[in-house]
């Protein structure tokens, strides 16, 4: 029998385990009921669907068998079953994406390590909270070998062939001296019907409890084994909204997510007509830690009249909706609808739209703190709707929000345009990677002057993209302000005579600078800064950017104009200096400071270092 080192992974998730960092140990048996009821529905399908199967009379069950004597708890199914391959890779390694991003986010420090697993989902691993030893035994729907795996949930782990009539698996657990509880009839039904109650099939409890016959000396004790089934085995999407509780869709949305965190938000619809279907969807509280990995998991679990299909079709929601987990279930598909079939069917087209539009409304409804937590982990992922999404533009620019150069927190477009100019009709923004290099741009002193709100897209990677093909929003046109005039009460003849003043001054600067600057031109948008650089909207490389971006390759470089600030104290000493080096070195340091004020770097650092040390040294 060979052994096999655990994944390094899991070794640590053992570790983790076997310390008990979850306050509720319980949920072990939510986790491997919830595993079972994954292994009926696969069956299920294929008893439906593939010819071997069918001929067998099949009906799905989970048992729970308590052995007292043994001081050991048995989970099982008659589920699809695992081979040797399977086993391995799904208890000897994390077979799921985010393992990556969960291992990177593992502190050392036990509560806040608690508090991921419990994010990541654990299923099978949970096991190790209450457990000395375990061994999977299975077998696999449609061969004959079955096998088991056994660990002690210390490092290694064993598999072995071993015989199994039929298909399906048993999960035989030894539990620690101090977890009896577990072995306790009250205290498993407890937990079923907490966590449980709506797995869809029948959840039997086996134990054994002493009965008394006969009465005074004649009484007689003895063993006696009892089966009962503890759940009430109905779906829970399958009943009226008016049947359930809050609580109800929260433990269902546990079993569903395999974690402990509460939902932040559900929304549960049965639309009839021309396609008839029902939904379930949750809204995490937290963002699935594989939402930016191309691998994700898919979260939305397809049924067709309560038969599972599929758990890792994507194409079920759009892509930006990827963090949202729940139930399709739809009553005119074909059970045996294939996967390519899927992609193309009308019928799951109409479900994806009509979803997608009841989850955006759901999120457009959203207040108070529960707006603040969706939008402070899925607003970006928003913005990728905006891009992708054409007919649900309108809504996701409902939801989205950016920070404001006049306001606290985050705003969206409808406040923003609360506030705005209705005669104007336009929405000002400036994008960067860094907010308070943003903030402080010379750029934004005009508006400050003029009390005009700007929007502070700082997520540079995602608003080039997305923000220049936005175009309106509601008849207000989006304004990039390092593309336009700045606000000024300046009248075109008065900025006529300013640029014609200091004519011979701008050609000498850009003497200077040379291919350095495309132009170099006097500004009515700078209040405090000498200078400020601004990228030429009309070259075609500028048109260019946004689809450079989105191909993953390299910006094309936008030539830039410098603009001089003509009431500044420095440019009219500028206009009067006859030193030619002194010019020159002064030239380079305004293009360099604006430059640095909107994030970008001077092409040489170490002269523009130079120069300013040579300055400083005349003025001492």
């Amino acid at each position: 029998m060979a052994k096999h080192q655990f994944q390094t992974e899991i070794g640590q998730l053992l570790k983790l385990m076997t310390h008990s960092l979850y306050s509720n140990k319980e949920i072990f048996i939510r986790e491997l009921v919830s595993n079972a009821s994954d292994a009926l529905d696969k069956f299920n399908y294929l008893s439906l669907t593939d010819e071997k199967f069918k001929k067998d009379e099949w009906s799905g069950k989970v048992f729970i068998k308590l052995d007292k004597e043994d001081n050991s708890l048995t989970i099982g199914d008659n589920g699809i079953g695992m081979n040797e391959t399977d086993l391995m890779d799904h208890l000897g390694t994390i077979a799921k994406s985010g393992t990556k991003a969960f291992m990177e986010n593992l502190t050392g420090d036990a509560k806040k390590d608690s508090n991921l697993i419990g994010q990541f989902g654990v299923g099978f691993y949970s096991v190790f909270m209450v457990a000395d030893k375990v061994d999977v035994i299975s077998k696999k729907a449609g061969e004959e070998q079955a096998y088991m795996f056994s660990t002690d949930g210390t490092g290694e782990y064993e598999v072995k062939p071993v015989t199994k009539e039929a298909h399906g698996t048993i999960i035989y657990i030894k539990l620690k001296e101090d977890e009896k509880e577990f072995l306790d009839k009250w205290r498993v039904q407890e937990v079923v019907k907490k966590y449980s109650n709506h797995i869809a099939y029948p959840i039997m409890l086996n134990y054994s409890e002493e009965e008394t016959e006969g009465e005074g000396d004649e009484a007689t004790t003895k063993m006696v084994h009892k089966s009962e089934q503890i759940n009430a085995a109905t779906a829970l999407w399958t009943l009226p909204k008016s049947d359930l509780k809050k609580e109800d869709y929260v433990e269902f949305y546990k079993t569903l997510a395999h974690g402990d965190n509460e939902p932040l938000s559900y929304l549960h619809n049965r639309v009839e007509g021309a396609n008839e279907f029902t939904t379930l969807f949750y809204i995490p509280k937290t963002a699935p830690m594989d939402m930016y990995r191309a691998d994700y998991e898919a979260g939305v679990k397809l049924y067709v009249k309560r038969v599972f299909i599929t758990d890792d079709n994507k194409e079920l929601l759009p892509p930006y909706l990827r963090f949202v987990k729940g139930i399709i279930d739809s009553e005119d598909l074909p059970l045996n609808v294939s996967r390519e079939l899927l992609q193309e069917n009308r019928i799951l087209a109409n479900i994806k739209q009509n979803s997608t539009k009841k989850i955006l409304q759901a999120i457009k409804k959203l207040s108070g703190e529960e707006a603040d937590t969706f939008i402070g982990q899925y607003n970006r992922v928003m913005k990728e709707g905006i891009y992708t999404d054409h007919v649900n533009k309108e809504l996701l620019l409902d939801i989205v929000k950016y920070k404001s150069s006049t306001e606290e927190g985050l705003v969206s477009f409808e406040e923003y345009v609360s506030r705005g100019d209705s005669e104007k009709k336009e929405i000002y923004y400036i994008v960067g990677d860094d907010e308070k290099v943003l903030r402080n741009s010379p750029l934004l002193e005009a508006y400050k002057k003029a009390n005009i709100e700007v929007l502070i897209m700082d997520d540079k990677e995602v608003d080039s993209i997305v923000t220049p093909m936005i175009g309106s929003y509601k008849e207000w046109n989006l304004k990039d302000i390092t593309t336009i005039e700045a606000p000024d009460s300046k009248t075109e003849e008065e900025k006529e005579e300013i640029s014609k003043e200091f004519k011979s001054l701008t050609d000498k600067i850009k003497e200077v600078l040379g291919e350095e600057v495309k132009e170099v031109k006097t500004s009515t948008r700078l209040t405090s800064s000498p200078s400020c650089v601004l990228k030429d909207s009309s070259d075609p490389m500028a048109s260019m950017a946004a689809m450079f971006a989105q191909m993953g390759q390299e910006m094309p470089e936008i030539p830039l104009i410098l603009e001089i600030n003509p009431d500044h104290e420095m440019i009219k000493k500028l206009d009067k200096l006859d030193d030619e080096s002194l010019f020159s070195d002064l030239s380079w340091i305004l293009l360099d400071s604006a430059k640095l004020s909107e994030g970008l770097e001077p092409k040489d650092k170490g002269a523009f270092a130079q120069r300013v040390a040579s300055l400083a040294t005349k003025a001492l």
